[in-house]
């Protein structure tokens, strides 16, 4: 059981894993090897980045808290192929950060700060950075939204987007007694892997505010949801499809918003 010797910080969402064997079996899923470089945020009292230190190439950990240095380079001492940025990872032009690395395979594993999680998802994708696998231990009921299937209720407009990208798969559950200090939430590890092909998209920003136009009101119609576009366009996509404009965004899979936003691009552009 890993011990910490810091003051832990609420606003940072600060609760660091103790149990030694779950940080192992986190890396596991990650799949990481000795020519990957992984990143990873918020590493704390660095229980998972020596682990990941031990089977990657290289590790960057991005640490916003700058008085965990003592703590992180005392614990990281005898690693070398480990670099902390103290640095809002939100705030991080990734891509120029990796630039001078060279590796085999990119991978993002990471016990994240709850309250940024989406966020953080939403930068990797925005960096267009080819993960070739992302692991991330999340609060549960984020966990049940990102790998939510059409039909079900926590079915929304982040795992449409998430869906376009990758299989998104729920791995294992994590008890809010292993953390200390213990949050008030149960958590749950997610895998991210990146699909071998995407459906074509004529515009991926326009894909991104359908999606999210779809799901503005969640007890309303796509008819409703998506009045400012041409009604006859969403009608016939949907008809195709076997939906109609009474259908709620939720009963929708994929490959509907896809055809919807790629059919108003066309007609508008």
């Amino acid at each position: 059981m890993e011990k910490y010797s810091v003051k832990f910080k609420k606003k940072f969402g600060q609760n660091f894993l103790k149990e030694t064997n779950t940080v192992k079996k986190i890396v596991d899923v990650s799949l990481v090897d000795d020519k990957s470089l992984v990143i990873e945020v918020g590493p704390g009292g660095a229980i998972m980045t020596r682990e990941l230190a031990n089977r990657a190439k290289q590790v960057i950990a991005y640490e916003i808290d700058k008085d965990l240095e003592d703590e992180l380079y005392s614990k990281l001492a005898d690693y070398n192929n480990v670099k902390i940025i103290f640095k809002d990872f939100l705030d991080s032009n990734i891509n120029d950060d990796l630039k001078e690395y060279k590796y085999d395979n990119l991978y993002f594993c990471s016990n994240v700060p709850y309250y940024i999680t989406t966020p953080i998802i939403m930068k990797l994708i925005d960096s267009k950075l080819k993960f070739k696998k992302i692991v991330m231990m999340v609060q549960k009921e984020v966990g049940d939204r990102f790998s939510s299937k059409c039909g079900n209720k926590n079915y929304g407009s982040i795992t449409v987007l998430l869906n376009y990208f990758y299989d998104v798969k729920k791995e294992f559950y994590v008890s809010r007694k292993q953390f200390v200090p213990e949050p008030n939430v149960d958590s749950v590890i997610i895998s991210f892997t990146e699909k071998d092909s995407k459906l074509e998209l004529c515009d991926f920003e326009f894909f991104q505010k359908i999606v999210r136009d779809s799901f503005q009101f969640r007890r309303k119609t796509i008819r409703n949801n998506l009045k400012k576009y041409d009604l006859n366009v969403v009608e016939k996509v949907l008809n195709e499809h076997k939906f109609d404009l009474n259908v709620r965004s939720e009963m929708l899979p994929l490959e509907v918003f896809v055809d919807i936003s790629n059919e108003l691009y066309r007609t508008n552009n």
